[in-house]
């Protein structure tokens, strides 16, 4: 099944984070923060303004983005542990 997100919300998955400190210290899953890098795998069509003019999005599936670290909600789709969130949390996209 395909998830297909609606006006601007995106969903992402986070990108693995490291597990060692500066220092060579292993570092359990509960003590971890969550990733704050992630890449985008579905967009939705944009949100309209108040004229009724959609807005395209400006992110698109398999850029690498940036956001906030408590941004979106967390959900769970074929096993996969993912987040959906707005554009607006978005804070950047990572380019080559």
């Amino acid at each position: 099944m395909q998830l297909r997100p609606l006006h601007d919300y995106v969903i992402v998955r986070r990108q693995p984070q490291t597990r060692l400190s500066a220092g060579g210290i292993v570092i359990p899953d509960s003590a971890a923060e969550k990733p704050a890098r992630g890449e985008v795998l579905a967009v939705g069509r944009g949100r309209f303004l108040k004229h009724g003019e959609r807005v395209a999005p400006d992110v698109a599936p398999g850029m690498q983005i940036l956001f906030a670290r408590h941004a979106g909600v967390e959900i769970s789709h074929d096993g996969e542990e993912l987040l959906a969130m707005r554009e607006s949390d978005i804070l950047a996209v990572l380019q080559d």
